[in-house]
């Protein structure tokens, strides 16, 4: 016996031995043919001294007392070098930081000594020594809010009006919402539903909208689609790690998934700002505040039949509501276009993974009938989540 079992572990070490080889095998015949493609360069014969494809993506613009600075990013198939800048049909001198060619995918900063005027709208390209230019439009000329204590200060107090206050007014409502029965507790998760479902719409297209600007080299689409599903498949693992969540387990998966929107919504509202793009009125302020209370609306909505500690509710607010002053103070700090579509794609993943849950709830609370998706009450809450979404959401647009 003792024979066999010696063979047996011969032929399972061979046999581990035969797998790694058909492992390194294609490995190495690969690295063979990608040697020989750069040492023999097989394409060279069918160069027809065409210029190479250069690409130049302005990432970041900032308007102070010096001038304008720019973070561009070079793209195409070769190193690139900028050899002229205008603003406004006129050459300016410029400095770049760090100096010399950009390779592919690397960054530099352009400044310019330009006498920029407030509020007007200035023109600026670049030109390389291949003589390929891109353009770059300043709408309005503002000064980029700067990370003072003051400023800081402001944008957290518009945060917390914005973001935090009507999520914790929405989430007043639950004393008197607690005593309706069966068929309003359908309405209000249906509601829920309707209302995450505009958010996840939403928060996809300025997505997709904000990957368009990105450099090409990041695939900015496919990268928003990646960090959605990313996001949506960590957070169901999660969400199901223990069964499936309710009641306030629940319900902190929809504050996660409100306050990655208000991030979001964070985000664009510090970028508008410090573009110029628009003017902080009270109107302004009363939009969002309004559009946001029904999110608290949707997060009380699955604990309303259990007691639950005021310092939950806290937690639930903070959890919803903080995250735009975040978002607000990383958009007027004038972030990169593929880093705001990243956040906003996960995002977007958590918004879909709570609609999954929602309605996993909401037909496990009618005895698992999924009958229930088609009553007149959930029918009912779904369009007059949409709707109320979309009508206060069209006074917020910026």
């Amino acid at each position: 016996m003792s024979d066999i079992a010696e063979t047996s572990d011969v032929e399972r070490k061979l046999s581990g031995w035969v797998r790694l080889l058909w492992v390194l095998l294609p490995l190495a015949v690969l690295a063979a043919a990608l040697a020989w493609v750069f040492a023999v360069n097989p394409l060279r014969n069918l160069d027809i001294g065409a210029p190479p494809v250069e690409g130049l993506t302005i990432e970041r613009t900032v308007l102070d007392s010096a001038g304008l600075r720019m973070e561009v990013r070079a793209g195409g198939s070769t190193d690139m070098r900028i050899a002229q800048v205008q603003v406004d049909d006129a050459y300016w001198l410029f400095t770049q930081e760090p100096a010399g060619p950009l390779p592919r995918g690397a960054t530099a900063w352009i400044s310019i000594a330009y006498p920029w005027v407030l509020g007007e709208a200035h023109a600026v390209r670049f030109v390389t020594d291949t003589g390929a230019t891109f353009g770059h439009e300043i709408a309005v000329a503002v000064p980029t809010p700067q990370p003072t204590e003051a400023a800081l200060g402001g944008q957290a107090i518009i945060g917390l009006i914005v973001g935090l206050l009507p999520v914790t007014v929405g989430l007043m409502f639950y004393p008197a919402l607690r005593g309706i029965g069966r068929e309003g507790m359908n309405f209000l998760l249906a509601l829920t539903v309707g209302l995450l479902a505009f958010l996840f719409v939403d928060m996809s297209g300025e997505a997709l909208e904000l990957a368009g600007e990105a450099a090409a080299m990041f695939q900015g689409s496919v990268l928003v689609v990646l960090a959605a599903a990313a996001s949506f498949l960590l957070l169901m693992a999660v969400g199901r790690w223990r069964g499936v969540p309710g009641g306030l387990q629940l319900a902190g998966f929809i504050a996660l998934g409100i306050g990655l929107h208000n991030f979001g919504e964070g985000l664009a509202i510090g970028a508008a700002f410090a573009s110029g793009a628009a003017g902080l009125g009270l109107f302004l302020i009363a939009g969002f505040a309004l559009h946001n209370v029904t999110e608290g609306i949707g997060i009380a909505a699955p604990i309303l039949k259990q007691k639950v500690p005021l310092w939950a509710f806290a937690g639930l607010a903070m959890l919803a509501g903080g995250p735009a002053v975040v978002g607000l103070w990383i958009g007027s700090l004038a972030t990169a276009p593929q880093w705001t579509a990243l956040a906003l794609g996960v995002g977007a993943g958590a918004i879909l993974q709570v609609i999954v849950e929602v309605g996993a709830y909401l037909v496990r609370s009618n005895a698992g009938k999924a009958g229930t998706w088609f009553t007149p009450v959930v029918i009912a809450g779904l369009i007059a989540g949409g709707v109320v979404m979309y009508v206060t959401g069209a006074v917020v647009k910026i």
